[in-house]
């Protein structure tokens, strides 16, 4: 077991590195030299001793197994950096309670960090034969769709993918992603007008953010919460495996499969489930590019052509 003063023994994974720096950039690199010092001195804060840090990891935070100090009880605590909001993800995890969620072991903890329920890191929903996967996240974040709490701060759908729109405005001239970005700008001006809920979203929901648990077989994690419509929740979902989707001769029909099967699963209108599809899709395309990830933002851009 690491002691919380060994700070050697906490530098951040590869794939963070990777992640933030291409990401971020500057204000990334300087969080993340700060993160052996910084795990250490949460763990001190909220009396914990280190077991290991998660390998590989998420791509925006580090996620440290640990014990508490007082009754030896298994904890596991997450440092993300400022500009990942961590503060509105304590907010929802509160809210939801262990409700379809990592349950917060301290909510009203003033230290550093989230110090979370203990799940298993190696293991979600991304391990199962993809339609028991579907069937297993669908089940999972109905239960996290629920009236946000009073005073919240949590941003709008309309908000956030305002802010997006107006990044992916530099694309429309790109010659291969261009139509796309002008089609699915066009088609969000009119999801955000005929949006009628309002209800507390995770955010960045796919099969990779549902673990493994023991007080439930799978629970949602890293959440990235806005308060929004259930179609705008489901369109990362409905895109999971695009690399197998892409590679398949029956890719196409099979992803217009998957968005129906999902929208009546869950009762919602396919056509807005399609429209946030597509847009979600395009938006990480043009971001990707933007971050010299070429062959990803090709296969997102193909997906989005299929729907």
């Amino acid at each position: 077991m690491a002691h919380a003063a060994d700070a050697a023994a906490f530098e951040p994974p590869h794939r963070l590195v990777r992640e933030l720096g291409g990401t971020h950039g500057v204000p990334a690199g300087d969080w993340l030299g700060r993160v052996p010092a910084a795990v250490r001195e949460a763990l001190d804060a909220h009396g914990l001793d280190a077991e290991r840090v998660v390998e590989p990891g998420g791509g925006s935070s580090v996620v440290v197994l640990a014990r508490r100090r007082a009754d030896g009880a298994q904890a596991a605590l997450k440092l993300a950096p400022p500009f990942a909001a961590p503060g509105l993800e304590r907010a929802a995890l509160a809210h939801w309670d262990g409700w379809g969620a990592v349950r917060l072991l301290d909510p009203e903890a003033a230290g550093p960090g989230l110090v979370l329920e203990r799940l298993r890191p190696d293991v979600s929903l991304r391990s199962l034969p993809e339609a028991k996967a579907l069937l297993e996240a669908a089940g999972t974040v109905r239960r996290l769709w629920v009236a946000p709490p009073e005073g919240h701060g949590f941003e709008p759908v309309a908000e956030r993918t305002a802010r997006q729109a107006g990044a992916m405005a530099a694309y429309r001239s790109d010659e291969v992603a261009g139509p796309l970005v002008e089609a699915v700008l066009e088609a969000r001006e009119e999801l955000v007008a005929g949006a009628g809920e309002k209800l507390l979203l995770h955010g960045c929901f796919r099969q990779g953010k549902v673990l493994a648990g023991e007080r439930a077989p799978w629970l949602a994690v890293g959440p990235e919460p806005v308060v929004g419509e259930r179609a705008y929740d489901l369109a990362l979902l409905a895109r999971d495996r695009v690399e197998d989707l892409v590679a398949a001769d029956t890719g196409a029909s099979a992803a217009r499969r998957r968005l129906r099967r999902l929208a009546d699963s869950l009762d919602l209108d396919q056509e807005r489930l399609r429209g946030w599809t597509r847009f979600r899709a395009v938006e990480s395309a043009t971001r990707a590019l933007g971050a010299g990830r070429v062959r990803e933002a090709e296969l997102l851009l193909e997906f989005a052509a299929w729907l």
